[in-house]
C-alpha cells in the first residue's frame, strides 16, 4: 500500500493528450474484455488530496470502501455514488501510460472491462472480488478536477456522445454485499436487474 498526497495543484500535469492523440488509443479502449475483466487497480481517498493505493480493498455496504472519505462528504452521502469504477484503458491513455497518476483521477476502482452503455445498465450486478456491486442510475461525469489533471480534450471527448455512450468517465456503483478485491482479481457480470 502507498500513500500519495499532493499540494492545492492535486496531481495536475501539463502534458495533456490533443483530442487527436486521445482518438487514436480509443479502438483499444473499445477492445476493453466484455462481461468479464480485471482488476487492476483500488485506490481510497481517505482525505483531501490524498489517495492511497490498496493492496486490498474492502468493501460494505455502509463505508463504500473501507478507509475512503465517500461517506463522510456531506451530511447525506448519495448510495447512488457511493464508488465509481473507471476503464483502466482509458485512464492509461489520459494519463498518459503513467501508471502512477492513475490514483489522482478520483475513482476507487480501475478495471479492465467495457463499461459502456451497449454492455452494462443500472441494476446489473458485478462480482467485483468476492464484494457483489451494482450499477446505479446515476451518470459519472469529468469535473474541473478532471480538467486539471487530465486536460480539456479528455474532458471533451467523455463529455462528447460517444463518450458517454462508452462511459469513458466510468461508472457509478453501490455496495450490496461486502468483500474484498485486489488486483489481478475478476469483475465479472452475474445478475442482470
Amino acid at each position: 500500500m502507498s500513500t500519495l498526497t499532493a499540494p492545492v495543484d492535486e496531481g495536475v500535469v501539463t502534458d495533456h493528450l490533443s483530442t487527436a492523440e486521445l482518438e487514436a488509443g480509443l479502438d483499444r479502449v473499445a477492445a476493453s474484455p466484455s462481461g468479464t475483466g480485471r482488476v487492476e487497480m483500488v485506490v481510497a481517498r481517505p482525505g483531501a488530496f490524498e489517495r492511497r493505493v490498496l493492496g486490498t480493498g474492502s468493501f460494505t455496504a455502509e463505508d463504500g470502501l473501507v478507509g475512503d472519505d465517500w461517506r463522510h462528504r456531506g451530511d447525506d452521502p448519495d448510495v447512488e455514488a457511493q464508488l465509481t469504477l473507471m476503464n483502466a484503458r482509458f485512464l492509461d491513455l489520459v494519463a498518459n501510460g503513467e501508471r502512477t497518476r492513475w490514483p489522482w483521477a478520483g475513482d476507487q476502482v480501475v478495471v479492465d472491462l467495457d463499461l459502456s452503455t451497449d454492455e452494462l445498465v443500472p441494476g446489473d450486478r458485478l462480482r467485483l472480488g468476492s464484494a457483489l456491486v451494482e450499477v446505479t442510475a446515476k451518470p459519472h461525469t469529468g469535473c474541473i478536477k478532471f480538467v486539471r489533471r487530465f486536460g480539456a480534450e479528455a474532458q471533451r471527448m467523455v463529455s462528447s456522445e460517444r463518450g458517454k455512450a462508452m462511459r469513458l468517465r466510468g461508472i457509478y456503483v453501490k455496495v450490496v454485499e461486502r468483500g474484498e478485491a485486489s488486483p489481478g482479481d475478476t469483475i465479472r457480470v452475474v445478475d442482470r436487474d
